[in-house]
């Protein structure tokens, strides 16, 4: 699918749902930025309220989601063809879970698996020792959980629906109030209601791809300022954050052959040298064991996890409650940008392979990543080189990354390794990212072509300069806070869309009807 030529971008941008997005994040931006203090505060008071209230909610929709993507890949429904049966995949398998990886992963696996462990670690639960052997399995194990089969059920499962209407249903346009036309029929979807759940997505996407870039940027500028023997300033953050947006602005703009998928599978192979060197290199035959303990650990606590609330921790609670709260709440709200970009590079691909793929792909390279990553950390604190925890518990998580990869040998090369792939997989997800919006926000028909080369350039430039403008005066960590919070009504929007997707194949019988020939049996 490729961009018909001579369009002007600029005018094909549908501004009833795009310009009350930007408006509303401006309004929610601007106090939080004057009172930035005062707004987190308040706000993470709202969240320690929903979370006490609603947590068990968010642990029983992470299974549900799960459970509703088994059930879609492995009933008469995952068979179903998303496009024309006789049709190839637009990519090999290896590109399609390439790309799913960088945009599912991201820059933030870099810092999660590096870092992740020393949170719980030092705040280990079931009254286990802070510190101890036991606290350490118990924090890669849950730094790996984190990116499991929830986390990515979540990602996938409004695909679905957004996929079989733009590749079987030739709908014109990708969104949300589409997707459910089938629930809320035409008088909803076309009027004031299809401009709510639209404008609904936007700003959550708008305001969480700012999050990223201004929380992705010090992943970064930490490890720079370590190479330069410096310290991290505003000046940098910018010189960073400008080429982060060339970067992305270049690959959005060459499009998903051209630009997403040659860096998706370039940051693979790159991630796999890096990973091969780390373990030839550095503490190789201690990672490996470490490795296999932790995975063998996660594996006998994954249903401990996955219905962990606490509940009998009557004075103080742990880490992992909090953060695993927080955690799915924050990508309830990435939900439905990751389903959109997820049906509109599945054509070709029917929903086992889809859903399959989004569960498996991502969850097997986060673990080997933080296996790999988490054992340098630990192995620097059994043997002493470096006392992590008390790092970790007087300073900012993401400044003590340096401190770890500096145990290595060839540190430097280590550190620019590391830089670029962070950059590279930031890149990916914003690319991506800017690839949907607009997608999204286009008045153009997107089952026909991509969007304008000019409005993707155009949607670059405003997650950057919304990023830049709370990165200096402040705002972000209470509209990460918030991005969180949205994750409430996604979620319900989000089964609507896996009702939806039912419903319009039940409608269509799709699974006699749109299924390849050696499933017709």
């Amino acid at each position: 699918m490729e961009e018909k030529p001579n369009r002007n971008g600029w005018n094909l941008i549908d501004r009833k749902i795009f310009l009350p997005s930007v408006v509303i994040i401006a309004l929610v931006s601007l106090p939080l930025a004057l009172y930035e203090k005062e707004s987190l505060e308040l706000l993470n008071n709202i969240f320690d309220r929903v979370v006490n209230v609603l947590g068990w909610g968010y642990i029983w929709y992470a299974t549900l989601i799960l459970g509703a993507a088994l059930y879609l890949s492995f009933s008469k429904y995952g068979k179903v063809v998303l496009g024309d049966p006789a049709e190839k995949p637009q990519f090999s398998l290896f590109e399609y879970s390439s790309i799913l990886i960088a945009m599912g992963l991201g820059s933030t696996i870099m810092r999660t698996g590096l870092i992740q462990w020393t949170e719980v670690a030092n705040d280990p639960p079931f009254g286990i020792a802070p510190g101890s052997s036991e606290a350490l399995l118990w924090g890669n194990s849950y730094a790996m959980y984190i990116w499991g089969f929830q986390v990515f059920s979540i990602f996938v499962m409004a695909a679905p629906a957004m996929a079989y209407i733009i590749h079987v249903k030739k709908r014109p346009m990708m969104r949300i109030s589409e997707a459910t036309r089938v629930i809320f029929g035409d008088k909803f979807t076309d009027g004031i209601g299809g401009i709510f759940l639209d404008t609904l997505f936007l700003v959550s996407i708008l305001s969480g791809a700012a999050v990223t870039l201004g929380l992705g940027t010090p992943i970064i500028t930490s490890n720079l300022a370590a190479l330069l023997n410096t310290e991290v300033t505003f000046t940098m953050t910018i010189i960073v954050t400008l080429i982060w947006v060339l970067l992305f602005s270049i690959s959005a703009y060459l499009g998903i052959e051209k630009g997403i998928k040659r860096l998706s599978v370039l940051n693979v192979y790159m991630a796999a040298f890096l990973a091969l060197f780390i373990l030839i290199a550095g503490p190789g035959i201690f990672i490996m064991d470490y490795f296999t303990d932790t995975i063998g650990h996660l594996l006998s606590n994954y249903l401990r996890l996955s219905f962990f609330t606490e509940s009998v921790a009557v004075e103080q609670t742990s880490f992992i409650r909090g953060h695993l709260i927080f955690w799915m709440a924050y990508n309830a709200t990435w939900a439905m940008l990751h389903s959109v970009f997820a049906a509109r590079i599945s054509k070709g691909r029917t929903i086992k392979e889809m859903i399959l793929t989004y569960l498996l792909a991502p969850t097997a390279l986060a673990w080997v990543a933080t296996g790999i990553l988490g054992g340098i950390g630990v192995h620097s604190q059994l043997h002493g080189d470096l006392d992590i925890l008390a790092l970790a518990g007087e300073n900012e998580a993401v400044e003590i990354i340096p401190d770890i990869l500096q145990t290595l040998p060839l540190s430097g090369f280590v550190m620019v390794l590391f830089i670029i792939i962070a950059m590279i997989f930031l890149t990916t997800t914003l690319d991506s990212t800017t690839f949907t919006i607009a997608a999204y926000t286009s008045s153009e028909d997107m089952s026909e072509q991509d969007p304008s080369k000019y409005l993707r350039i155009f949607i670059s430039l405003v997650i950057a300069a919304l990023a830049l403008i709370l990165m200096q005066i402040g705002g972000l960590a209470p509209l990460e806070v918030i991005s969180g919070i949205m994750g409430i009504p996604i979620i319900i929007i989000q089964f609507l869309t896996i009702y939806a997707a039912k419903k319009m194949m039940d409608e269509d019988e799709a699974w006699k009807y749109n299924i390849r020939k050696t499933d017709d049996k």
